[in-house]
């Protein structure tokens, strides 16, 4: 996605310890007999830059199962395709250009042309879904590939390994989430968008270089930042799902096998970030070296 939206959708560790030394983007939660790794995902990488770090792959190998955001290795394509549709027009006849203004559309119908995206084919669509749309077109010129994504690299190994994969929620919860937005903050959402298209690349390489490192002072500064520029958005789009989150999360600890659960690293960081809340309920993360 594009420079926000790629900080809090796709992205999205490294609260734990908030130093630069180097380290790996995942921490390890003891239970009474077992150990949860909570990892930062980045969830599209280049091939040329996809080797995951070697904390994550010791985490991975040491897990019995893997847990993402949603369960990728159940999610049938034809069913996403439907989720998309479901929630992300508009209703009855509105339209985009209704919607949004002639000036807004006007900017958006340039910006998906030059992505290649037949502009009419977003009339019917939500703001932000249009968003991001735009996104993953922006993300897919500069060379990164979902396939290439930590989750995608790991769901292939665990299915290979036959080891056992669940989800935090589904498709239609994170649908939910965007269509929740009040009709303002999605028009708000797709201004960033088509303002970000042009800096992607700068940005995305700052977070990817502070991910790969595990620098948490880095990335927290980062999300600073982007949670002061749009609070409302970030509340809805990880806070509240964090919040989902952390209950499943603890319950992993009480279970008896080591697992290894991958979310956006930018939900693990932050005001109202993962392992702030796990602290508080009085687990202990360690950032693996």
């Amino acid at each position: 996605m594009a420079r926000s939206a790629s900080w809090w959708l796709l992205a999205l560790s490294l609260l734990g310890c908030l130093n630069a030394r180097a380290a790996g983007p995942v921490w390890a939660i003891r239970g009474a007999h077992h150990t949860v790794y909570l990892a930062g995902s980045i969830h599209l990488l280049r091939a040329a830059d996809a080797a995951l770090p070697p904390a994550l792959m010791r985490a991975y190998a040491d897990s019995s199962s893997l847990v993402m955001e949603i369960d990728l290795a159940r999610l049938d394509p034809t069913e996403a395709l439907g989720t998309l549709m479901q929630h992300g027009g508009l209703p009855g006849d509105q339209s985009l250009r209704e919607v949004a203004g002639t000036a807004r559309y006007a900017r958006t119908s340039a910006a998906a042309a030059a992505l290649g995206l037949p502009a009419d084919s977003l009339d019917h669509e939500a703001p932000w879904m249009v968003a991001l749309q735009l996104t993953e077109l922006d993300y897919a010129r500069l060379g990164y590939d979902p396939q290439q994504g930590v989750e995608q690299q790991l769901l292939q190994r665990a299915l290979a390994d036959h080891k056992s994969t669940a989800g935090l929620e589904t498709l239609a919860d994170e649908m939910a989430v965007f269509e929740a937005l009040t009709p303002a903050a999605q028009l708000r959402f797709l201004d960033m968008v088509l303002d970000d298209l042009d800096d992607s690349g700068d940005e995305t390489r700052a977070v990817l270089e502070a991910w790969r490192r595990g620098d948490t002072g880095r990335l927290a500064a980062l999300l600073a930042h982007e949670y002061r520029a749009f609070p409302a958005l970030y509340e809805a789009l990880v806070t509240d799902r964090n919040r989902h989150w952390l209950p499943q999360i603890e319950r992993l600890l009480q279970g008896d096998q080591d697992c290894l659960v991958v979310v956006g690293a930018l939900h693990l960081v932050g005001k109202g970030g993962l392992l702030e809340a796990l602290r508080r309920d009085g687990h202990a993360a360690v950032q693996l070296d």
